[in-house]
């Protein structure tokens, strides 16, 4: 089985904790986390073979980050170290719904450091998808890595997917995003984006209709946008849809979007999907409309449980949350 390669930021996602009383100063626990390496762990979950390339840091958290990796099955032999920075630190805190707020503690981080030079010559052989967020176009440096890995994937004959995931936060003051944004939009075949996010895009570009074409004169064949609990819509080159999504009592949705996208990945690699045979599983509805259900099981899971890695369902168990919710 060909192999997915999720590149980015990993980082510790120290989650807040009910206050054991009045006067009880806020307690917040540390879960292994960061949106492409979420990502590798839903996928190694699910039964793909799910590698990380990042840079960690050599220090108590990234010694952390590697070894949770390690325990749940993702490849880290792309992964670098580095003495120049630290970890990347978010801290958490959540509303009665789940929704969550962040306090980013970056930059200067490890993650940031990671340069083409750091990809092994063997990483994108026998690949089979190549998958990156925003979170690495923060800066001039790691965008152009970023963008270089994505083309360097689709030479080797890779799909390259890109979930959004922005993090207005992470952007310094003075940048605006949506420059480096389109262009990794227009090197991506498959993109997953919020409502919010499809909402951000549309400065400069008008209605939907108009932000599809400017997508479509560039890589993507699929895109893909989640509302929570609302309905999901896809859109394609010659068509479009939308799929009622799960309704559960959420509790953290923190890395419920990267397990939906771990889900999407792990089915088109685990089934051969190659960029020659995309647009035929596009073509086919039904299949597609059965690959995002299982895409939102996953996440709809997530978004029960506490943490970032810890809260990844497996195969058996989404399974049998679809077989409950059919």
């Amino acid at each position: 089985m060909s192999s997915i390669l999720c590149f980015g930021e990993a980082l510790i996602d120290f989650h807040a904790q009910p206050q054991g009383g009045a006067g009880q100063p806020p307690a917040f626990v540390p879960f292994a986390g960061g949106a492409p390496a979420n990502v590798a762990v839903a996928a190694a979950r699910l039964g793909a073979q799910a590698r990380f390339a990042g840079m960690l840091a050599r220090d108590m958290f990234g010694d952390f980050l590697l070894k949770s990796l390690t325990e749940l099955g993702v490849g880290t032999g792309d992964i670098a170290r580095t003495d120049e920075a630290r970890t990347a630190l978010a801290f958490v805190a959540h509303d009665d719904k789940g929704d969550r707020s962040f306090s980013f503690y970056r930059p200067p981080a490890a993650d940031l450091l990671f340069r083409p030079e750091h990809f092994r010559e063997e990483a994108f052989d026998d690949l089979a998808i190549f998958h990156v967020c925003s979170n690495s176009l923060t800066e001039a440096a790691i965008a152009a890595t970023t963008v270089e890995g994505m083309r360097r994937a689709r030479a080797a004959g890779a799909l390259v997917s890109f979930d959004m995931n922005l993090r207005p936060a992470l952007w310094p003051r003075d940048e605006a995003p949506l420059p480096r944004l389109w262009e990794t939009l227009n090197e991506a075949d498959v993109i997953k984006l919020s409502a919010e996010e499809f909402a951000f895009i549309h400065a400069g570009a008008g209605s939907d209709d108009a932000v599809l074409e400017r997508l479509w004169r560039g890589k993507a064949r699929l895109l893909l946008v989640t509302d929570g609990a609302e309905p999901m819509r896809w859109f394609s080159r010659g068509a479009r849809g939308t799929i009622e999504g799960y309704h559960v009592e959420a509790v953290d949705t923190t890395a419920a979007g990267d397990a939906f996208v771990g889900g999407l990945l792990a089915r088109l690699a685990t089934e051969g999907v190659t960029p020659g045979r995309f647009d035929t599983l596009i073509a086919d509805e039904r299949r597609l409309v059965d690959l995002i259900r299982f895409a939102a099981a996953c996440g709809a899971i997530t978004a029960t449980r506490k943490g970032s890695f810890t809260a990844i369902p497996d195969q058996a168990e989404v399974k049998a949350f679809m077989e409950k919710h059919a």
